[in-house]
């Protein structure tokens, strides 16, 4: 514990001309007289830490003194940049490559590595599970995240075919893991990485196309998808309530749509709409938790199964008032 605290009190000096005992402490979150103890720990084992006395003193360090606590390794250093994520790295493989990280904490990179946080953001990308999730790793996974951040060609059984995919970046979501990846070195596809049977690194690694961008990616692919599976439309009257609540009980764009695209509210301040949706049981099930503050007009099917599952709750809370 008090090695790290060294270690960070010569990082922080390193980067800044000087600092008070006081800022020391505060950002070591330790007492002003462990900054003076540990100030002369450092000085005994030939690390330069002066200390100017005075109001306007501190502590610095002098000649030029830089740390030699470097000697980060790629990956150490591509981790290091996604260590806030200790799941996700472990379900990739990367823990220990992280923790190696953490301990060589370098206040500056090598010239070759300063790339580390973009290579990092063009490797992975979080799109935050659910709550109420437990997330399943793959058992393919830390070979493929593997490939990715080796920039490696892997040959893949993909629902019983076999592809030969340029494995460009993963991306977590809602507890699902998914791989973008170039096939055929043409076109850029989504892979869920629990539908692999099998993924061997083949020796070719390919040569990475710098314009391509995995959050923007994986942001497109996602909306298209979204629109792809709303292949239904209904009609429904919603109260101001119910439409300040839609876009949080289906999907988002879709409602924000067709809110945008509604007429002008009613005398009640009621708004009709049209809204797209997955299919009439999917939008039962969305819909239901509006209660009165939505009102199905049509499909006539699934205003009539509104109107039955009110009957049942009326009828069940009205025998419970008698």
């Amino acid at each position: 514990m008090r090695a790290a605290r060294l270690i960070k009190m010569v990082l922080l000096l390193q980067s800044r001309p000087s600092m008070t005992a006081a800022e020391l402490a505060q950002e070591l979150e330790v007492s002003e007289r462990t900054i003076t103890r540990d100030a002369l720990a450092l000085s005994e084992a030939g690390v330069p830490v002066y200390a100017d006395r005075g109001r306007a003193g501190g502590y610095r360090l002098v000649g030029g003194y830089r740390t030699r606590l470097t000697g980060l390794a790629r990956t150490e250093a591509e981790a290091l940049f996604l260590s806030g994520l200790p799941r996700a790295l472990r379900e990739m493989g990367l823990e220990d490559a992280a923790s190696a990280a953490r301990l060589k904490v370098s206040a500056a990179l090598l010239p070759s590595l300063k790339d580390a946080s973009r290579s990092a953001a063009q490797r992975f990308h979080l799109d935050a599970p659910g709550w109420y999730q437990e997330p399943e790793a793959p058992a393919l996974l830390p070979a493929v995240a593997e490939a990715v951040w080796d920039d490696r060609v892997v040959a893949a059984r993909y629902r019983d075919a076999e592809r030969e995919l340029e494995p460009y970046g993963l991306v977590l979501k809602a507890g699902v893991w998914y791989l973008c990846a170039r096939a055929d070195r043409r076109s850029f596809r989504v892979y869920r990485i629990d539908r692999f049977g099998a993924v061997a690194l083949t020796d070719e690694r390919f040569e990475r196309d710098e314009t391509f961008d995995l959050p923007a990616f994986w942001e497109a692919r996602a909306a298209q998808f979204a629109r792809s599976i709303l292949r239904a439309e209904i009609v429904v009257r919603l109260s101001p309530d119910g439409a300040a609540r839609l876009p949080y009980v289906t999907d988002r764009a879709a409602a924000r749509e067709a809110l945008k695209s509604a007429g002008p509210p009613d005398r009640r301040g009621r708004v009709t709409l049209t809204l797209p949706v997955e299919s009439e049981e999917v939008a039962f099930d969305q819909l239901f938790g509006l209660g009165a503050e939505l009102e199905v007009l049509e499909p006539a099917g699934l205003r009539a199964r509104f109107a039955e599952a009110a009957a049942r709750l009326h009828g069940m809370y009205g025998e419970a008032q008698r």
